[in-house]
């Protein structure tokens, strides 16, 4: 994503009163919603095909307990319907220009190959799918079908193709009562302008493979917090009931390292996670 400042001080129109936000996680979220409760015309754009982010992955939240999607969902749904919100997913940021306060930002769509428009959520083409692969949301512990939703309270609730997966059957478009399959969608670009814009990209999660002497990826019950998070998950691959990988068994011993990765010269990560 680049920044320029191709206006003169001459050239400085008045101010946007729209705002982009970038990252659609729990921080872009409620930014959106302070924001549009203000006024703001807002457009939230994710590169996830839903918005969510880290937090839509968790079982439970710090310090209450509470289960991380009943807190989330009133924002996810808030975010969705609020008129003054306009949600962008499954797109990038190519560039920004132009002084502050006024803003030309260039989006680039991918494909969903289902259309927005017409989808109405109903499942019927994951039901029919003969083809499956691995689930990032499960963090590859599960498989879904080649045209899914990312998880169950997904906004915008709208299905996708996984064109690597696809083997091209055309099953999922003819069970497709509302016609929303599109096989021929493609990447699209469009210009917005915005007076401000807020950075919201949340974080990477630390590859455990970068330190092996702890050894993740060679030993199969060796697993990260958030593939923690998942077994532990009602949606997850156990339903949420704590067993090894490797087997299926319920563990009798577990033992926890923590803050892998951070405050680490070594990984490049010098600060601390929390």
């Amino acid at each position: 994503m680049e920044f320029s400042d191709r206006a003169t001080n001459s050239d400085r129109a008045e101010p946007i009163g729209a705002v982009m936000v970038v990252g659609g996680g729990i921080g872009g979220m409620q930014a959106s919603l302070d924001l549009a409760e203000s006024g703001f015309y807002v457009y939230l754009v994710d590169s996830s095909p839903t918005i969510g982010g880290v937090m839509s992955q968790l079982d439970k939240t710090f310090p209450t307990n509470d289960c991380a999607m009943c807190i989330m969902s009133p924002k996810l749904v808030d975010s969705g319907r609020h008129r003054n919100i306009r949600v962008i997913t499954n797109a990038e940021v190519k560039e920004i220009l132009g002084p502050p306060g006024s803003f030309e930002a260039t989006i680039i769509r991918r494909p969903r190959y289902i259309r927005a428009d017409k989808c109405t959520g109903c499942g019927e083409c994951a039901k029919h799918c003969p083809v499956t692969a691995i689930d990032s949301y499960n963090e590859g512990m599960s498989r879904r079908a080649a045209v899914y939703l990312r998880y169950p309270q997904a906004i915008p609730k709208v299905f996708l193709i996984d064109r690597e997966a696809c083997i091209g059957c055309g099953l999922c478009e003819r069970v497709c009562l509302a016609g929303a399959v599109d096989y021929g969608d493609r990447e699209s670009e469009e210009k917005i302008s915005v007076g401000s814009v807020i950075l919201a990209p949340g974080f990477e999660v630390f590859d455990a493979k970068r330190r092996p002497e702890f050894g993740y990826g060679v030993f199969p019950n060796v697993i990260t917090s958030i593939e923690l998070e998942r077994i532990l998950s009602a949606t997850g691959p156990h339903r949420s009931h704590l067993l090894r990988p490797s087997d299926g068994a319920i563990p009798e011993r577990i033992a926890f390292i923590q803050c892998v990765g951070s405050r680490d010269a070594k990984c490049g990560n010098d600060y601390c996670s929390s």
